[in-house]
């Protein structure tokens, strides 16, 4: 046989219940839930900033992080709402490399996915449990959604994902909001078939179940620049790309048109210091814009305590061990840029 069969996971059911979110929490996550609805529907005008680490390698570096990123929500909690991001799995374009806490809770060691569970809910419980931050986390594998649904926020679909029917289908039957970014072609009208699948009804087969959804009404798009034939980044976060992507909006039965722009990957050819002015760019074409204004609601940063990336065995504290971010002083003085323009 081409696969071996190592060992059975727990369910999920199982799952939370060994490692359940408190019922403090649970109402913590409900609030939040519910203002990052009324930024994407358009009730509230704060701005989303989702912003950590390229992956969250590392429990303490990464509360650490987010007890940071609490203190600072508390002075801009007028203008901003902040969303950490604790991305569990990392997408591998050749499989190659650390796959994630999920995957491998001790990227020096062999992969143990019963662990990684573990791991991944555990740090996402104390991001709402310490710091009232529930957080976001990309969905790599659709399968592993019944293990975080009572703890997620937001949840982004990949480039390499969001053609795949699987993820939009099983997007549909979130009651949270779902970003689906653009292929790493760039191609808008397949990140809008994405969208348009996610928000409305199916019937499929979900981890050995038949189900149905009711669609998703909260699904939105992610620009994130795009890669063409040879190579070369092509960004989409100017604003002539935004014009077009209204453009595309208003041609399709869509609810709650939205949009989050990803600072970081194509869009800044992954020179993490470009995220500063690339943030500053996109609010500033908020100003200019008043479609801009109501489209564009939030922007991804990749960010942590020191800025850049290091091998695996470096071992420097809040460092990145996949891709460079920015470093803490730079993101906070970003945060607080980001709250000033969105006040004006």
């Amino acid at each position: 046989m081409s696969f071996t069969f190592i060992k059975e996971l727990p369910s999920p059911k199982v799952i939370k219940e060994l490692y359940p979110l408190s019922p403090r929490a649970a109402e913590t996550k409900r609030q939040r839930d519910l203002e990052i609805r009324n930024i994407i529907t358009g009730k509230d005008d704060r701005f989303l900033v989702i912003i950590g680490p390229c992956s969250a390698d590392n429990e303490a570096a990464v509360c650490d992080y987010i007890g940071r990123l609490a203190r600072i929500q508390e002075k801009v909690a007028d203008r901003v709402l902040i969303v950490p991001r604790i991305y569990t799995n990392k997408p591998r374009t050749t499989g190659e490399g650390y796959k994630g806490i999920a995957h491998q809770p001790d990227p020096e060691k062999q992969p143990d996915l019963l662990a990684g569970l573990v791991a991944m809910r555990g740090m996402h419980i104390r991001s709402i449990e310490e710091f009232g931050l529930p957080a976001a986390d990309e969905m790599l594998y659709p399968e592993n959604w019944g293990y975080v649904e009572d703890l997620l926020s937001y949840v982004a679909i990949g480039a390499r994902s969001v053609e795949d029917q699987h993820h939009r289908l099983t997007v549909s039957g979130f009651d949270v909001p779902a970003g689906m970014k653009n292929p790493t072609s760039g191609d808008f009208s397949v990140m809008l078939n994405s969208v348009y699948a996610a928000q409305h009804r199916h019937h499929f087969v979900y981890r050995g179940y038949e189900v149905e959804t009711t669609g998703n009404e909260l699904t939105h798009v992610v620009l994130r620049g795009a890669v063409n034939k040879r190579g070369v980044c092509i960004p989409n976060y100017h604003y002539e790309d935004l014009v077009l992507l209204l453009e595309m909006y208003e041609k399709m039965d869509l609810k709650y048109p939205a949009a989050i722009i990803d600072s970081n990957h194509s869009n800044s050819n992954k020179q993490y210091g470009e995220q500063v002015r690339i943030v500053k760019e996109i609010m500033h074409n908020r100003q200019l814009s008043k479609s801009i204004h109501g489209i564009v609601k939030g922007v991804m940063i990749e960010s942590y305590i020191e800025p850049g990336c290091q091998g695996v065995h470096e071992h420097v504290y809040g460092k990145s061990i996949t891709d460079p971010c920015l470093g803490w002083e730079e993101s906070e003085q970003l945060i607080y840029a980001i709250a000033e323009m969105n006040q004006q």
